[in-house]
């Protein structure tokens, strides 16, 4: 594995992938920023080498067609503003156009391709399209760890074509945090994990039962497992397929010693609305026709106790359907409870990211992730598609 500062980037045309996968509003004007600074290091630091910087990547998904609202035009102007200097933007990202665009770059200059996602190819990871990227580069750099755990043609087809490959100061930063948490943390080791589906946690689930001492499971997924357990769940979410599997689950933490902390309580409704009637009642008197749609204060109180004694804690998946006001107390309080914890505190991308956000508590976390996929990959122990393309990369 190499990283940027590990290659010699003079006067070398340097295609660098990022993830400027940001939120826009109904007009286009970025909502958050926070995927574009987390390039800067990268950007800066090949700028100042007197590289030729083409930075690369995606925006929505627009399915392989040309979507005017979701040009990289906003990306561009707001990157030529965090780094003082002008960004071209090509009006494609590949073509004749974007060859002379680059075939006439000075060192110590930057200019971006218009989305990547235009061309179906690229999701495909279609081997032409991947191998003309790789012809303006010298040079290839991956910094989007959001798209890491995606086979596409901009992060894994390319580096069949490019002699030098590495990865930017981001990813760096990604994966020396979850190697810290993951292959030698500081015990007692938790782990918090929401979100509406087992299904999309299962392997994480058994990866991570192997390395923690205690397990907070919350969120949609608990009632797989509460209903495995045996109560009455009403019309909560649950994946029936699935309940033998938690019960497995259940099993298997018994067996090695970990941990595991369910809701005692939640905060039921008979709809997932803004209006709707609520109630908290202890989960063994769920009604069968109210659903469960937060964790309740009881169970608050006993997950912030799970953490007094933490020195690691990773977080990935909300408490409960916290973007409705009703239903978010439980998201924040773990929010609060964990960024004021002494732990090393690492929380995954995705909806979990957005609830620090708007607790208030981002800038108490000791890392939040920018990628919900990849950081669940990881933590499910697989090899991310991305890092394992650098790792080979030279070697055909």
């Amino acid at each position: 594995m190499r990283y940027i500062d590990q290659i010699d980037l003079k006067g070398k045309r340097v295609v660098c992938r990022f993830d400027f996968n940001v939120p826009l509003d109904e007009h286009s004007n970025i909502v958050a920023d926070a995927r574009i600074r987390a390039a800067l290091p990268t950007i800066n630091y090949a700028l100042d080498e007197g590289a030729k910087v083409i930075a690369v990547s995606h925006l929505g998904r627009p399915k392989g067609r040309v979507v005017d609202k979701l040009s990289l035009n906003p990306v561009a102007r707001r990157l030529s503003r965090l780094i003082g200097k002008d960004v071209t933007l090509a009006k494609d990202c590949i073509g004749p156009e974007v060859k002379h665009i680059v075939d006439n770059m000075k060192p110590g200059c930057i200019i971006m391709l218009e989305n990547l996602r235009f061309h179906k190819e690229e999701t495909d990871n279609n081997d032409e399209f991947a191998k003309e990227l790789a012809s303006y580069a010298d040079v290839y750099i991956d910094d989007a760890f959001g798209n890491a755990h995606r086979s596409h043609a901009s992060n894994v087809g390319i580096t069949r074509y490019v002699k030098e490959c590495g990865l930017g100061f981001l990813m760096k930063k990604e994966l020396n945090y979850f190697s810290k948490a993951l292959e030698n943390p500081f015990r007692p080791f938790v782990a918090i994990i929401g979100g509406s589906k087992v299904s999309d946690k299962l392997h994480a689930l058994g990866n991570l039962v192997k390395k923690v001492d205690k397990m907070i499971i919350g969120g949609g997924m608990a009632f797989t497992f509460l209903k495995a357990m045996g109560y009455e769940i009403g019309k909560s979410i649950v994946e029936d397929d699935l309940v033998d599997a938690a019960a497995h689950g259940i099993e298997m933490a018994k067996k090695m010693g970990v941990k595991l902390y369910f809701p005692v309580d939640c905060v039921i409704a008979e709809s997932i609305d803004h209006k709707a009637v609520t109630k908290i009642v202890p989960v063994q008197e769920i009604d069968p026709n109210w659903m469960g749609l937060d964790i309740g204060p009881a169970t608050i109180t006993l997950f912030r106790e799970v953490l007094d004694d933490a020195k690691t804690i990773v977080w990935n998946g909300p408490m409960g359907v916290f973007e409705i006001d009703a239903f978010s107390r439980g998201t924040f309080a773990m929010a609060h409870a964990v960024a004021s914890s002494h732990a090393l505190t690492i929380v995954g991308g995705g909806d979990t990211d957005v609830a620090v956000h708007q607790a208030g508590e981002s800038d108490y976390i000791t890392y939040i992730s920018t990628g919900g996929g990849a950081s669940l990959e990881l933590l499910e122990g697989k090899k991310l598609p991305a890092i394992k393309a650098i790792e080979e990369c030279g070697e055909n």
